[in-house]
């Protein structure tokens, strides 16, 4: 590493828009799309926790996808809210290697946990006689703490070596935060070993994760087909192609921006991935709660006290 590269010590996030006009109402935008991520998932975990009814391993899933959807979006709003407030621009090497690892980190605990969701509801509507059995609260923990062990756990080689890479070609990110592809784009190091590591954890926790949910959901909405009630049958398949819909939207994207060579990135990559770090986490407490009677009771007893 030359003198010039070893002294360097920040990077700069381009963001959305070099104008200045722009800058506050993005900031706005922003602002209230954190909030409301950020209140929304907590009045599920307060409900959860505050209702002992709730306590079921369904529930128990959603208190942790709600839990993963603050912490992700937490990991990359604050910091571009405070670009986008001051116009400072810069963030330290260590600061942007660490968005990097929590990033990869609540994004590999969200795609398996998902997998996990699909399996118990799959469980819960296809074998509802062993559904006790199946998910009991033992097994529930112990897969809970499996999707957070790995997810804690596989991004720590990519972490590493993207941390140990020499940045000489240009710091300015094209995106709105430390993002793992934009980052090689600028490495002078070679990227073989980590690109090889992307795609084989890819074919192994994305892709597997992703054809789980797949097939769970193909055999609930079988089972649902079989549901002799046409008012039950349409309300069970609108519940279910709403949670398919935000499923597909995150891990389809996922695989379209992360499952190909680097050298395919593109600046307008970036809009795209407002679709996982944004959209999912505001549609989630929606899609989970609003056609959900349990939530419904908890929500009008709110309403009464």
């Amino acid at each position: 590493m030359s003198e010039n590269e070893s002294s360097l010590t920040e990077f700069t996030v381009q963001g959305f828009s070099d104008s200045p006009q722009l800058q506050f109402p993005l900031f706005i935008t922003f602002l209230f799309v954190y909030l409301t991520i950020v209140f929304s998932n907590l009045i599920i975990l307060a409900s959860i926790v505050s209702y002992s009814h709730l306590h079921t391993p369904m529930y128990i899933f959603l208190c942790n996808l709600s839990v993963i959807d603050i912490s992700y979006t937490s990991t990359i709003l604050p910091k571009l809210l405070v670009i986008l407030l001051t116009q400072c621009k810069s963030i330290s090497f260590l600061e942007c290697f660490i968005q990097v690892y929590f990033f990869m980190c609540f994004a590999c605990t969200e795609v398996l946990l998902l997998a996990a969701m699909a399996y118990d509801r799959y469980v819960a509507i296809c074998h509802p006689l062993h559904y006790s059995i199946l998910m009991s609260p033992k097994q529930c923990a112990r897969i809970v703490l499996s999707v957070w062990v790995m997810g804690l756990f596989d991004p720590v080689l990519h972490a590493i070596l993207i941390a140990n890479f020499s940045y000489c070609r240009s710091h300015q990110i094209d995106h709105f935060f430390c993002d793992i592809t934009p980052l090689l784009k600028l490495t002078c190091s070679n990227t073989f070993t980590i690109e090889l590591c992307t795609y084989i954890n890819g074919v192994l926790l994305l892709i597997s994760a992703f054809l789980l949910t797949l097939v769970s959901y193909v055999f609930i909405i079988t089972a649902i087909l079989n549901i002799q009630s046409a008012v039950g049958r349409h309300k069970t398949f609108s519940t279910c192609a709403s949670h398919m819909t935000c499923v597909i939207i995150f891990y389809g994207t996922m695989i379209c921006l992360y499952m190909r060579p680097t050298s395919t990135y593109s600046p307008q990559d970036k809009f795209f991935a407002l679709l996982y770090i944004i959209l999912i986490p505001m549609l989630n407490p929606l899609i989970y709660t609003l056609k959900n009677k349990d939530f419904t009771k908890v929500f009008k007893q709110f309403k009464f006290h």
